[in-house]
C-alpha cells in the first residue's frame, strides 16, 4: 500500500478523528480509580536504548467500527477514569511514545464483535484493517497493527488474513483467548492457523477475562482483568499444546500478551499432568516435546511489571521469545524500556526484548 502521509490525513479525517487509544477489556470506574496508586518510576534511570525499541502490545479503536455494534456500542467504550482522552491525534500519541522510549508501536483493537452476526463482524473487521493499513502507511517509523478477524466465519478469516498480510501490510492478527468459550484448538479454525503459518504472519492471543467465572471475578479489585485476563491467556496456550495444535501447526507464530499469563511461570506443572494423571490425558494426543518446551515455541510480552519477573520469565521462555509491551495507553507500564534495563539480565538480553525481536518477528526495519 502506498498511501502518502498528505493525502492520508486530507482524504481519511474520519481516521484520526475516529481514532480512540484504549485499553484492555473492561475498565476500572470512579471507584477502583479512587483506590489506585500512581505507578512509580524504576529506581534507577538509565536513560533510551541503542536500539529501536518496538512495543507489541498497544491499542486502538476506530469510531466508525464501533457504530456498526447498534444497541452494543454503549458496551465497547470502556469507562476509562483517570486517562486524558479515548480520542487522541496521531502526533501526540506519538509524543506519548516518545516519553516512555518508544519508537515504534504495534496497534491491535481488542475483539468486541465475536458475539454479532458474521455480516456485521465482516464490516467491522473491514474498517479496522483499511485504517490500519493507512495509518501504519502514512506513518511507518512509528506504528504497525494485528488484523481484526472474522473467526464467526474462519474462510472469511482466512482471506482477510491473507489480504492484510499481502496488501496491506499487516504485521498478523489479534485474536482473542477463544471465541465465545470455544477454544483454538478447535478444528474449525485450522484453516486459520494454516494460512498464517503460510504467511509467517503473527496471531497476537489477547485475552478476554474469563467469563465463565464472571460471578467470582467480580467485586472490589477488578479481577476480572488482574486474574481473569492472564487466566484466558493460560488456557488459550495450554489448549494449543495439550491438543496438538502447535505440532500440527509447528511453523504458526504465537505471540501471547501478558507474559503468556501463568504459564511461563508454571509450565512444569503442566509436564507432570498426564504422569499423575493418565486417565485425564487422550492417548491418540501423543506431543512431540514436554508442555514447558513449547514456550520455545511462543512469543510473549514483557508485562510482568518487575525486573525479577522479566529475568524468570527469560529463565524459563528464552530471551528470543521476550519483547517489550505496555498495554499503552492504559498506565499499565508506564516505563517499559527502563523496566528492561534494570532488570538482571545481560545487555544482549536487554537489546533482545527491547526491539531486535519484535523487529525479526515482525519483519521491522531497524
Amino acid at each position: 500500500m502506498t498511501t502518502n502521509r498528505r493525502s492520508f490525513l486530507a482524504g481519511s479525517g474520519s481516521t484520526l478523528a475516529g481514532l480512540m487509544f484504549c485499553s484492555c477489556g473492561l475498565l476500572h470506574g470512579r471507584q477502583a480509580r479512587a483506590q489506585t496508586v500512581a505507578p512509580q518510576a524504576p529506581a534507577v534511570r538509565r536513560g533510551r536504548s541503542k536500539v529501536k525499541t518496538i512495543d507489541v502490545h498497544t491499542h486502538c479503536f476506530f469510531q466508525d467500527a464501533i457504530d456498526l455494534m447498534g444497541a452494543d456500542a454503549k458496551g465497547v467504550l470502556p469507562p476509562v477514569k483517570g486517562i486524558p482522552e479515548h480520542f487522541i491525534v496521531v502526533e501526540k500519541r506519538i509524543q506519548a511514545m516518545q516519553a516512555q522510549g518508544i519508537d515504534l508501536q504495534v496497534l491491535s483493537i481488542n475483539p468486541f464483535w465475536y458475539r454479532k452476526d458474521v455480516d456485521t463482524a465482516r464490516a467491522i473487521c473491514k474498517i479496522h484493517n483499511e485504517k490500519l493499513a493507512e495509518l501504519t502507511a502514512s506513518h511507518p517509523d512509528h506504528f504497525a497493527a494485528f488484523a481484526s478477524l472474522t473467526l464467526q466465519d474462519p474462510q472469511i478469516a482466512v482471506q482477510q488474513l491473507e489480504e492484510a498480510v499481502r496488501k496491506q501490510g499487516l504485521k498478523g492478527a489479534a485474536i482473542g483467548g477463544s471465541f465465545n468459550g470455544e477454544d483454538f484448538s478447535s478444528a474449525k479454525f485450522h484453516p486459520i492457523w494454516a494460512k498464517a503459518e503460510e504467511l509467517g504472519a503473527v496471531l497476537f492471543i489477547h485475552p478476554q477475562s474469563t467469563p465463565e467465572l464472571g460471578k467470582r471475578l467480580a467485586g472490589n479489585g477488578w479481577l476480572s482483568n488482574v486474574i481473569g485476563n492472564p487466566l484466558d491467556t493460560t488456557i488459550a496456550l495450554n489448549k494449543l499444546i495439550f491438543e496438538g495444535t502447535l505440532d500440527k501447526f509447528p511453523g504458526l507464530k504465537v505471540l501471547a500478551a501478558h507474559g503468556g499469563g501463568y504459564f511461563g511461570s508454571y509450565a512444569p506443572r503442566s509436564d507432570r499432568s498426564c504422569y499423575v494423571s493418565p486417565s485425564n490425558c487422550n492417548p491418540e494426543i501423543a506431543l512431540r516435546k514436554h508442555p514447558s518446551e513449547y514456550l520455545k515455541q511462543i512469543y510473549v510480552d514483557s508485562l510482568v511489571f518487575t525486573g525479577e519477573g522479566l529475568h524468570h520469565l527469560v529463565a524459563e521462555a528464552g530471551a528470543s521469545q521476550v519483547m517489550i509491551g505496555t498495554d499503552h495507553p492504559i498506565p499499565w507500564e508506564e516505563h517499559p524500556v527502563d523496566h528492561v534495563l534494570n532488570a538482571p539480565l545481560t545487555d544482549a538480553q536487554k537489546d533482545a526484548i527491547l526491539g531486535l525481536n519484535a523487529a525479526k518477528l515482525l519483519n521491522i526495519r531497524t
